[in-house]
């Protein structure tokens, strides 16, 4: 068997739905397997991938173990020489794992590979490819200077700019969300540690593989959809945590360090300050929605759901959607059908018309909800309609 997908999963049912139905989808064709594993979920996640997903291999935690000892469960029961630790908020194109499979193999001495992530409203995800983050790059991080500063090489190790979005190349640091990598690499570095804080285990693993003389790749020629909710909103918590992951980082790999410490408290108290002042997001909001679907029916269902008149356009057609934009004062909030539209598709409109004044909400292929986000750190928002 070739490949092994692991989703670790915790309570986001309708996110779990639609990343597995993305997954079977980008899977045709490929000798592989999905192996989800349920963290004592209390929602139906486990009900649900039972009936829609019987040839899924599902494993029920009876507790909620964890991301490391999770995924590592996963694992364990994989058959495949590669497997790849996919985040439960993700959507994959029809042609990810073909790309990517093909691009890892020609590579001599492949460590990680991740790929190029945006969020619900098709921004690029900077964490993408990170740096190894020594103590001097984790400030660079906490103090903001790669934004400042984002052509300096000193600054711009934290989120690897020394190559663009666009760019596929050689990288230290691979994020969670999406990371393939060979079964038998994953088993020899001794999979995600099991001790590790949050935020830290996939800088581990990333360094583990680095540390065996394999080389981690950022490859960017296909896009993934990383709804990345809740667990990235920058507030005091995030930055304590942060703190305590890159100590554990160090703890583990270098020498610990009283300094470092020091202007990381200074840093977290810094930037609660300005998030303090700053206010939360305020929520977007829509004037009109387009339906993008060629299922004349569908539009009936989310009128009633919504109790709105929506405008109904049977193409990805860019100028007949600014021709309505240019109408409205407000966001317009786009409904993506996925039966009428490959996932591919969707992904690619994303990405084209991120930040032109539009919100986006995808409706899986035979499911009744929709689901997205207006922004990073937007938590990911379902709707459910008859």
């Amino acid at each position: 068997m070739q490949l092994s997908v692991i989703i670790l999963n915790y309570n986001v049912r309708y996110f779990l739905e639609q990343c597995v139905a993305s997954v079977q989808e980008a899977l045709i064709n490929i000798d592989s397997e999905i192996i989800v594993v349920d963290n004592h979920s209390s929602d139906t996640s486990c009900e649900m991938i039972k009936s829609r997903f019987p040839n899924v291999k599902l494993i029920e935690n009876n507790s909620n173990l964890g991301f490391p000892k999770g995924n590592n469960i996963g694992v364990a029961q994989a058959n495949g020489d590669y497997v790849c630790i996919l985040n439960p908020d993700t959507v994959v194109a029809e042609d990810t794992f073909k790309k990517i499979l093909a691009f890892a193999e020609k590579q001599e001495n492949i460590g990680i590979v991740g790929c190029k992530l945006i969020d619900g409203s098709g921004n690029f995800l900077p964490e993408s490819k990170r740096g190894i983050p020594t103590p001097f790059v984790a400030l660079t991080k906490i103090f903001g200077l790669y934004k400042l500063f984002p052509k300096w090489e000193l600054f711009n190790r934290y989120y690897a700019q020394h190559l663009t979005e666009n760019k596929t190349g050689e990288v230290e640091i691979l994020v969670g969300a999406f990371m393939l990598m060979k079964r038998d690499l994953y088993n020899e570095i001794g999979g995600f540690d099991e001790n590790c804080f949050m935020y830290s285990d996939d800088i581990d693993l990333s360094y583990m593989a680095l540390k065996s003389g394999k080389s981690n790749y950022y490859f960017h020629e296909t896009s993934v959809v990383h709804y990345k909710g809740e667990s990235t909103v920058k507030d005091g918590l995030y930055m304590k945590r942060f703190r305590e992951a890159m100590q554990f980082f160090y703890n583990k790999h270098f020498k610990s360090s009283a300094i470092f410490d020091y202007f990381m408290k200074i840093g977290a108290l810094f930037f609660a300050l300005i998030k303090k002042y700053q206010g939360n997001i305020k929520p977007i909001e829509v004037d009109d929605y387009i339906l993008l679907s060629q299922d004349e029916n569908l539009i009936n269902k989310l009128e009633k759901q919504l109790n709105k008149k929506l405008i109904r356009e049977t193409k990805l057609d860019s100028n007949t959607l600014f021709s309505h934009r240019n109408k409205s004062v407000k966001p317009i909030e786009i409904l993506l059908d996925n039966a009428s539209f490959s996932f591919k598709a969707i992904i690619s409109f994303l990405e084209t018309h991120k930040n032109q004044g539009f919100t986006f909400k995808i409706i899986p292929k035979n499911t009744a909800f929709m689901i997205g986000s207006n922004n990073s750190n937007d938590k990911g928002i379902v709707v459910k309609f008859d």
